[in-house]
């Protein structure tokens, strides 16, 4: 009797052959084909709902609208009962999930890694998140296990001797606990949802003689890798009019060849028709048996790829398999090869190319492992208003829901620190029992009133505290913010909790999760994931006792391992002309144009990783395929998508900030049809990177001017603080920036202390134990200005272990500060400190200069000593004889003057810099240095002079308020103002200024 096993080359649509071969009786036998409902009596079958869907509007654009029977191979339970004929088969047990068995299995990893054996398997002890890991892939493996028909006493051929010391530790912990687990199993009534799929192909393989009988069947499309499906696939060939179609089978293969890709030693698991030849020997056939359903066996693209993913000693066959000139252009005729730099950029390249073919009313498919560069993908192609979901959905881990999840938890492990606090308040789905606009404008206020260059104490309290404080809200204001962090606190009390407990479990961790979820998004819990987000919630907290516990710390990587394969499918219709497909949902897809993405090493095909539990030996002893079996499925959807007339094979050179290389499966093609040919497919994808590249560009830049302004007279400012006027001499523009368009720097939110922070936090401790009228005589001085410290440094509890070491070198500055007024003390008469002062300068349009002096000391002489406390740099002597650092100056002059609060009119005899530091130079005083010949009086005086040429050209004429007139040499900070001013556009490099 001649086989019914037909194939379908890849250069051929599967779908659309299958459906013409089907139409034409090719594949019926002698069934009839007459009478309105002939179609209906076919079954087919095929590996996934898509190429279901695919196939009935196949057979719906040949002009049938009544159509076979179309199914799938161990799909939805609802579709594969049908199957069974109408006896009593005992009822199979619930599927086990995937969660809930992670669960127990952590239980079982957990005990082990805590034991002298489990020890001296791992390098250093799991933690929690990775105890989650070990027990999904010990689920994987217990599914590996069934898939491929072997029992746990598999194991037992594995030889321990032969292995290392943790691999027999390993080994003996697998025996352990795949006996367990059956045992579990069968008390809590469940099976494993691949054990449960076996047995429904099984009941199927068995009862297919008496649900179909004389009909005809038609199995297509599948590589029969699992042995329970290509056991299925036998007794449906056995059928009267059973008949199976094979995708992409290589009739042209010898028996010789065929043998080889059975031949162990050769290791051909990665190769791309390994599948098939293992099923055709399961099916008792040979290449001879099979027949081309396509109009031409091989063309000459699919004969170039096969060549190229030949066995490994094949290649040696290389120089004399290549095709003639002629035939290697037909092969690569609509074959592009895109070579992008980055992921972002191959996501914009493949973007533009599928919106070109669309405008020409073709159909894309885009292909990629890689979710993440779907994503980009699909976002890319929101620029061009199309609309654009991966088939495979999204991780519920990253959903918006899953992200707000997250947001929670950041928040509440972090004791409500401001970046995380405003992160999650705005979050659009955050309603908090309000309407979002009056949470945004609450939010707002928060942000700019209470936190803006606040050290909030950790938790709820600090917050509460801050707010009462803000002296820019009104008291309904702050009635409204404490009412809201309120919310926010009843929110996550759960979580709060958690927190605060030794240790938790994952039923517990994800209710409280859940419920704040609810409580922040009430009745908008539309957020994408929300759904899928609940019924994780409710499957953990049914198992609340199942499980390990954890201790509250690095739960985001917990969470991450709890929520692990659990993904969120877009349910909003989109787009019919364009896809993005994972592998196993491009499989007998024949869009106008495919696009192959993610072409990189290690992503297509993925790392031939035999997991953690056994090594690829162990495998292969134990009888399973080893993990270059996954490799082998990547280059058959290669191939298979490469039969598409026209492709693009997309990469990336770097993968985020390594280096990266093409596909093996790219590398193969390029060296077989040669060096010109392979630059000839990557000029092609020049043309999309190009533009690609264009897309966002914006051309030579032009340089830069230097920005000076000129405002009206009347606009500028007519008052200044003595350190505003060496801003005004030597950068005007940051004058015109704070005074005339009142810009002012708004501090980072949550920003970390600076040295800069701490050293102003010094100056004021220093300042208010003079200001509070202090003695730094007095034996206890030491202790004051400590306990001071202690107060002041309180807020920054998020650098406790910064901050106390801050206090310590705090103490020595103290002792040195004590030591510096002691030495001191006889010539000074008395001490002010934080002395503000107003001087109204006598002038046709009055102009005030006022200033805040950190000491105006009385000498006993009666003369006045100001000093100014410098935690950074102190001015040069060359500034000071030039007049560039003209505030102890014009504090001089202001005292002469008598415009120094609470101090008479005096004479300065000495203008003096302290250094505020904890080496052998701290608080050593720096006289002001003057010219030869000058007395402060008259430098005084010179620099109000100065002052007064400056403030009559830039603030009471039209002169231009230019940007960095007279910038500080070597300056190594930013100035405030220096982005507005574009300074690094149009400033060199050195401190040179522009020519």
């Amino acid at each position: 009797m001649s086989r019914r096993l037909y194939s379908i080359a890849p250069h051929a649509p599967f779908l659309d052959v299958l459906a013409e071969r089907v139409l034409d009786g090719t594949l019926l036998g002698d069934w009839p084909r007459t009478g309105p409902f002939w179609l209906t009596d076919v079954t087919i079958i095929l590996p996934t709902r898509r190429a279901r869907l695919a196939l009935a509007d196949a057979f719906a654009r040949r002009g049938h609208a009544l159509l076979p029977d179309i199914r799938t191979f161990g799909g939805e339970t609802a579709d594969e009962e049908p199957f069974l004929p109408p006896y009593d088969a005992p009822a199979l047990p619930p599927a086990v999930t995937r969660l809930e068995r992670r669960l127990v299995l952590s239980r079982l990893v957990a005990a082990w890694a805590g034991s002298d054996a489990g020890r001296k398997a791992f390098a250093e002890a799991p933690g929690p998140a990775e105890i989650l890991k070990l027990a999904e892939s010990l689920g994987d493996l217990v599914d590996d296990l069934a898939a491929e028909g072997r029992e746990p006493r598999d194991l037992e051929r594995i030889v321990p001797e032969e292995l290392a010391a943790n691999w027999q530790q390993t080994l003996a912990f697998l025996k352990i606990a795949l006996e367990f687990w059956p045992a579990e199993l069968a008390e809590r009534g469940k099976a494993d949802p691949y054990a449960l799929r076996n047995e429904r192909l099984a009941r199927q393989a068995q009862t297919a003689p008496l649900v179909f009988g004389e009909k005809p069947v038609i199995a297509a499309g599948s590589t029969g890798s699992i042995p329970a499906t290509a056991a299925l696939l036998a007794a449906i060939e056995a059928l009267p009019r059973g008949a199976l179609v094979l995708p992409g089978l290589d009739t042209g293969l010898s028996e010789r060849e065929h043998a080889e890709l059975l031949d162990e030693k050769r290791n051909p698991h990665g190769h791309p028709q390994y599948g098939l030849a293992k099923l055709l020997r399961r099916l008792k056939a040979g290449i001879a048996d099979v027949v081309e359903l396509a109009a031409q066996a091989e063309t000459p693209r699919t004969a170039m790829v096969r060549r190229a993913l030949a066995l490994t000693e094949a290649t040696a066959l290389w120089a004399e398999k290549r095709l003639d000139p002629q035939a290697l252009g037909e092969a690569t005729e609509g074959l592009t090869i895109l070579a992008a730099r980055t992921e972002d950029e191959e996501a914009r390249a493949i973007a533009l190319a599928a919106r070109e073919a669309l405008s020409r009313q073709r159909t894309v498919g885009i292909v990629t492992p890689d979710q993440n560069l779907a994503r980009r993908i699909a976002a890319e192609l929101k620029r061009f208003g199309v609309a654009v979901d991966d088939a495979a959905g999204e991780p519920l881990f990253h959903s918006p829901a899953g992200r707000l999840v997250r947001q929670i938890l950041a928040m509440a492990e972090s004791g409500f620190a401001p970046v995380n606090l405003m992160a999650l308040l705005r979050n659009p789905a955050v309603r908090l029992g309000r309407e979002r606009s009056e949470v945004a404008r609450i939010v707002e206020r928060i942000d700019l009133f209470i936190l803006r260059g606040k050290r909030p104490r950790p938790g709820l309290e600090g917050l509460l505290k801050l707010a009462e404080e803000a002296l820019r809200l009104g008291e309904e204001e702050k009635a409204e913010v404490a009412d809201l962090l309120s919310n926010v606190s009843k929110m996550c009390a759960g979580v709060c909790n958690i927190l605060r407990e030794s240790a938790s479990n994952a039923g517990t961790f994800a209710h409280a999760l859940v419920t704040a979820f609810e409580a922040a998004t009430g009745a908008a819990g539309d957020l994408p994931g929300t759904a899928e987000l609940r019924q994780w919630g409710a499957e953990l907290s049914k198992h609340a006792g199942e499980g390990i516990a954890f201790p509250p710390r690095t739960l985001d990587r917990v969470l991450f391992a709890l929520m692990q394969g659990i993904e969120v499918r877009n349910t909003t219709p989109r787009r019919s002309d364009i896809a993005i497909w994972g592998q196993l949902e491009a499989r007998l897809q024949s869009p106008d144009i495919i696009i192959l993405a993610s072409l990189n090493e290690d992503k297509w095909p993925e790392p031939a990783d035999p997991g953690p539990w056994l090594s690829r030996g162990m495998r292969l002893a134990a009888g399973l395929e080893p993990p270059e079996r996954r490799t082998g499925l990547a280059a058959h959807d290669f191939e298979m998508a490469l039969g598409n007339r026209n492709a693009i094979l997309a990469f990336s050179e770097r993968l985020g900030g390594s280096p990266a290389i093409a596909s093996r499966l790219v590398q193969r093609l390029e060296a077989f049809v040669g060096k010109n040919c392979a630059a000839m497919l990557r000029a092609r994808g020049a043309h999309w990177l190009d533009l690609a590249r264009r897309l966002d560009a914006t051309g030579p830049a032009a340089p830069a001017r230097i920005p000076a302004p000129n405002p009206p007279v009347e606009a500028r400012p007519r008052q200044l603080s003595v350190t505003e006027i060496e801003v005004l001499m030597r950068s005007p523009y940051d004058i015109y920036a704070k005074h005339v368009l009142r810009l002012a720097e708004i501090d980072r939110l949550g920003a970390d202390p600076t040295v800069r922070e701490r050293g102003t936090l010094i100056h004021q401790i220093l300042g208010d134990f003079i200001a509070q009228g202090h003695d730094p005589t007095a034996p206890d001085a030491l202790k004051v200005l400590e306990g001071m410290a202690a107060e002041t440094f309180a807020g920054l509890d998020a650098i406790a272990d910064r901050r106390d070491i801050w206090l310590r070198r705090f103490s020595h500055a103290a002792r040195l500060f004590l030591a510096f007024e002691r030495a001191r003390d006889a010539r000074v008469a008395k001490r002010h400190a934080e002395i503000r002062g107003r001087w109204t300068l006598a002038r046709a349009e009055p102009f005030t200069l006022t200033g805040r002096a950190d000491r105006v000391d009385l000498m006993s002489d009666g003369t006045l000593e100001i000093l100014d406390f410098k935690t950074g740099g102190i001015p040069s002597p060359g500034d000071m004889r030039a007049f560039d650092a003209p505030q102890l100056l014009l504090e001089a002059a202001m005292g002469a003057a008598g415009a120094m609060e609470g101090i008479a009119r005096a004479q300065a005899s000495a203008l003096t810099y302290i250094k505020i530091s904890f080496g052998p130079e701290a608080f050593a005083p720096t006289p002001f240095a003057l010219e030869k010949g000058w007395t402060l009086t008259q430098a005084a005086d010179e620099a109000v002079r100065r002052m007064s040429r400056h403030i009559e050209a830039f603030l009471y004429s039209g002169t231009a308020m230019t940007a960095r007139i007279k910038p500080v040499e070597n300056q190594r900070y930013e100035g405030t103002y220096d982005h507005l001013a574009r300074v690094a556009e149009w400033s060199l490099a050195e401190g040179e200024d522009p020519p």
